[in-house]
C-alpha cells in the first residue's frame, strides 16, 4: 500500500481530531474512563520520606501508612516505594528495597531491645531506657579500664584501643560529622563506615 503525503495528513489530521473532541469531554468518553478506574489505594494515607536500611547506597523511600497518630491509633505501613525526589535512586530500588513491606511485616523482626543475661539460654526484653544507660556504663567502664593516655615514649596519645565503632553511611554530612567528632573525641582509633564492611 502506496501512503502518499497528503493521505498521511490527513489520517494524522482527523486522529488528531477525533482524540481532541473525546479528550474535551464529548461523547461520555471522560466518564466511561473515570467509571473504569478502580479506587486509588493510597487515599487517606499518610506520606513519610524516609531512607532505605539495607544497605549503604542510602536509597530514598516514600512509606504510606493507615492510622492517625495524633489520635493515638496504630499506624500502619501499607506501601512502600521509591522517593522519585531522592537524589540517589530518583524513584527506584533494588530487589531487596522493593520488598521492605515484607521486611516491616515480618514475624522475626527485631521491634524493641533484648538483653541475654548471663548463663540465660534466652533473650529478655527491656526498656529504651535501660538499654542506653546499659550501653553507656559498660563503655565507660571499658574506656575507664583501658584507655591509653601517653606510649612508650611518654607522648600523649589518648587512645581508646578496646573498642570500635561502625558508623551508618546512610546519613546526612551533618550526621557523619557530629558521629565523627563524638568517636574521635573519646579517643577510639577504630572507627570505619558501613559502606566499606
Amino acid at each position: 500500500m502506496e501512503l502518499s503525503r497528503r493521505r498521511f495528513l490527513a489520517g494524522a489530521s482527523a486522529g488528531l481530531a477525533g482524540t481532541t473532541i473525546g479528550a474535551l469531554g464529548f461523547g461520555g468518553v471522560e466518564a466511561a474512563y473515570a467509571a473504569a478506574i478502580r479506587p486509588f489505594k493510597l487515599i487517606g494515607t499518610s506520606e513519610t520520606r524516609n531512607t532505605c536500611t539495607y544497605c549503604s547506597v542510602a536509597c530514598g523511600i516514600i512509606m504510606y501508612s493507615k492510622g492517625n497518630l495524633a489520635k493515638g491509633e496504630q499506624a500502619d505501613i501499607i506501601h512502600i516505594e521509591g522517593d522519585v525526589d531522592h537524589p540517589t535512586n530518583r524513584g527506584t530500588l533494588c530487589p531487596k528495597g522493593a520488598a521492605l513491606l515484607d521486611m516491616v511485616h515480618a514475624e522475626t523482626r527485631l521491634k524493641y531491645p533484648m538483653v541475654r543475661k548471663p548463663g540465660s539460654d534466652k533473650y529478655e526484653r527491656v526498656t529504651w531506657d535501660y538499654a542506653l544507660d546499659r550501653i553507656a556504663r559498660l563503655m565507660k567502664d571499658d574506656r575507664d579500664q583501658n584507655f591509653i593516655t601517653k606510649n612508650a615514649d611518654g607522648t600523649p596519645v589518648n587512645r581508646w584501643l578496646s573498642t570500635g565503632f561502625l558508623a551508618a553511611s546512610a546519613t546526612t554530612n551533618e550526621t557523619a560529622w557530629a558521629t565523627y567528632r563524638v568517636v574521635r573525641s573519646a579517643g577510639m582509633l577504630v572507627f570505619d563506615n558501613q559502606a566499606r564492611v
